[in-house]
């Protein structure tokens, strides 16, 4: 049996079917909109910061969602702008989870259509951040991390002298995505770390000690404290019988595309050799995605429960009651090892960036070292880890934007030699 879930996922949208007129016609309607829409985003009067943040993804929602809430409660005016795969049907519409939030505005932007390769998301991404930026005139924009997305509108906020801040600069990966993540960093006037050794590592891209803030992973502070859901909940609304499962998210490496079909057969055939149960979140929309959709449908929906995306909150509590997580997100190198949850670190793509003992790393084609780690560390209680914080990334992003210091920092950057760093 395959998964009827994912049949459905994978009808095209109305706006991935447009043609290039179209699309260019709709790209020009976009932009017109955001200025009319925006022309008065801050309130006369108002003394209080503005503040755009960007989101293109679940994944980097998740972590920007506790800054943008202690933002927003503490008066700031906010504003998000919504792009990349949050308005992708396939990947779960996922600007639906963005718009819960409240007190802030949305600005949504269609950057991409299926075909489009990923300098073409850039361009288009460019063009209709700047136009946002023209309109809104916000005080500071935060990317995160090392998506084709945020160093659009980084690149826009560097040539604009917009203010711009990064998280989760100065990590590593060894894939593409490592180089975007330092470009980004280069085209930021501020850089929010995860620990130590990423500041170190931007200080040697020639930032100086001034711009960087260690305030940990931010995803961490949902996992700190209670989910305020019940496991019997969160099984309830997305309708998963199993007692036990693993959960599984594996994203296609971009660099590795020729390989991205025998990688993810691989994986999901040493699954479901296992006999095992899993939970499987859907990839990304990075090139090689189709390859491991074609794979996931395969799987046997008696012990495979496929899901688009979930809301932060359910799947934190998921996470919490799961017996591993297997793949390569940064789930299971960063929030997995904070809750003390056992991991597999399949393949490439999360290469050098944490090497906790709750972590098992393998290579991307060994299925006896897959079968191995879930016979062995199935629902296996392992020490947590606060390499990357405690949970408490949110107040000390609060602590470096209330500085008056930080709104006077120039916004012409300086290389800046390790000895001064």
């Amino acid at each position: 049996m395959s998964n009827s879930l994912l049949s459905c996922s994978l009808e095209k949208p109305e706006h991935l079917l447009l043609d290039k007129t179209k699309e260019n016609q709709l790209f020009v309607s976009q932009s017109r909109s955001v200025l009319r829409k925006n022309s008065q985003l801050r309130p006369a009067g108002k003394t209080k910061k503005h503040i755009t943040f960007v989101t293109g993804t679940r994944a980097d929602f998740g972590k920007l969602e506790p800054l943008i809430t202690a933002a927003r409660d503490s008066g700031y005016i906010i504003s998000i702008f919504i792009t990349g795969m949050h308005l992708i049907e396939r990947y779960g519409l996922t600007k639906i989870e963005v718009r819960r939030m409240s007190g802030v505005s949305f600005h949504e932007f269609h950057n991409q259509l299926e075909s489009d390769t990923q300098d073409i998301i850039l361009s288009k991404t460019i063009c209709g951040f700047s136009n946002f930026i023209e309109a809104s005139k916000p005080d500071l924009v935060i990317v995160h991390g090392d998506r084709i997305e945020a160093m659009a509108c980084a690149i826009v906020c560097a040539t604009r002298y917009v203010r711009c801040g990064h998280i989760e600069g100065g990590e590593v990966s060894g894939t593409i995505d490592e180089a975007l993540r330092h470009c980004n960093t280069k085209l930021a006037h501020h850089h929010f770390v995860s620990s130590e050794n990423a500041a170190i590592r931007v200080r040697r891209l020639g930032e100086g000690r001034e711009s960087i803030h260690v305030i940990g992973s931010p995803e961490l502070d949902y996992h700190q404290q209670p989910s305020g859901i019940s496991i019997e909940q969160v099984k309830q609304k997305y309708d998963i019988e199993f007692s036990d499962y693993g959960i599984c998210i594996f994203h296609p490496v971009t660099s590795e595309q020729s390989k991205t079909k025998q990688q993810a057969s691989v994986l999901f055939n040493s699954l479901n050799e296992s006999r095992r149960h899993f939970v499987v979140l859907l990839p990304n929309n990075d090139p090689g995605s189709k390859e491991i959709f074609n794979e996931i449908e395969k799987l046997p929906s008696d012990r495979f429960r496929v899901i688009p995306s979930m809301r932060f909150s359910y799947f934190s509590e998921l996470l919490r009651n799961a017996s591993c997580i297997v793949g390569n997100s940064s789930t299971g190198v960063r929030e997995a090892p904070f809750l003390g949850i056992s991991s597999l670190n399949f393949g490439s793509r999360q290469h050098g960036r944490c090497h906790e003992p709750s972590i098992t790393h393998t290579n991307d084609h060994d299925r006896d070292a897959i079968l191995k780690f879930l016979a062995c560390n199935w629902d296996k209680t392992m020490p947590r880890s606060t390499e990357f914080g405690e949970g408490n990334s949110a107040k000390k992003f609060l602590e470096v934007i209330s500085n008056d210091i930080f709104w006077e920092q120039d916004l012409q950057k300086e290389f800046c030699e390790q000895h001064d760093a």
